[in-house]
């Protein structure tokens, strides 16, 4: 089993807290070229009524909510779960104090506790891929929505983050990171067919943004974070990938790397 979807492996590993989910996130704020952030544009393609139900499936830290709490209307009841119980908790404190209607759950995504179509909405922001059965987790937001019910999908295509992966490629000395790294489950490039098993209407956008990369030690600590990380610094000290970094950054000033995301609208 990959460790995408290794489901021990990323609640005692990957997803325990929030620690290495907000390192990424740290990165994509600081140098992104996009100046619109990414969950401000997921918030922008929502399509839900004043008053409207939704579940967030894999709400990690609460980011999304945080990040547009000001725009949230007081009529929407929100969920927000992950499978991840320290996840839950720091949405919670995060948002604690908010004044919107949020609750919170545990919630494995291929078994929603929710009744059928008592739902308007279902939000599965970059968490997908790390589902084992896809069309389990597909058939139960489908089954817990509404006629007319939006279920939103974001994910990353085969271009995303290349030219980091080549960085810690050519660092390492190993050539097979780049296609252990691809979200084979559900990315950009077959969501549309997953989704269509499922869904009368799906239709796919693009999120158009790039990274420029300027400083050593925020890339140095996504880096860290990453499933990869294991076997890429597992052998070899972070000082002296923090130093290749600071090489590489005096060399070229800063580092582009390509960002591919996008989102899935189904109904």
């Amino acid at each position: 089993m990959s460790k995408l979807t290794d489901q021990g492996y990323l609640l005692s590993d990957q997803y325990q807290d929030a620690s290495n989910l907000d390192a990424r996130i740290e990165l994509h704020r600081r140098f992104s070229i996009n100046k619109t952030g990414w969950m401000r544009w997921v918030f922008d393609q929502f399509s839900f009524q004043p008053a409207s139900r939704i579940l967030e499936l894999g709400c990690g830290p609460g980011a999304l909510w945080v990040e547009n709490l000001e725009r949230v209307p007081q009529g929407w009841h929100v969920t927000l779960s992950d499978l991840s119980p320290g996840m839950v908790q720091k949405a919670q404190s995060s948002l604690q104090g908010s004044h919107r209607r949020f609750e919170y759950r545990v919630i494995d995504a291929q078994e929603i506790p929710f009744e059928d179509e008592s739902l308007d909405g279902v939000i599965a922001n970059h968490m997908l891929y790390h589902v084992p059965d896809m069309h389990k987790a597909l058939r139960e937001a489908r089954r817990v929505l509404r006629r007319g019910g939006r279920f939103y999908a974001t994910t990353v295509g085969a271009s995303h983050l290349r030219e980091l992966y080549d960085l810690i490629s050519r660092f390492a000395g190993r050539d097979d990171l780049w296609d252990t790294s691809l979200p084979a489950g559900f990315s950009l490039e077959n969501g549309a067919d997953w989704l269509s098993h499922h869904f009368s209407q799906v239709h796919m956008r693009r999120y158009l943004d790039g990274l420029v990369i300027s400083e050593a030690e925020p890339l140095v600590a996504y880096v860290r974070s990453m499933m990869i990380a294991e076997s890429v610094l597992r052998e070899v000290k972070t000082e002296a990938f923090a130093r290749f970094v600071e090489g590489e950054l005096a060399a070229r000033g800063a580092i582009v790397v390509t960002k591919d995301s996008g989102l899935f609208e189904a109904i």
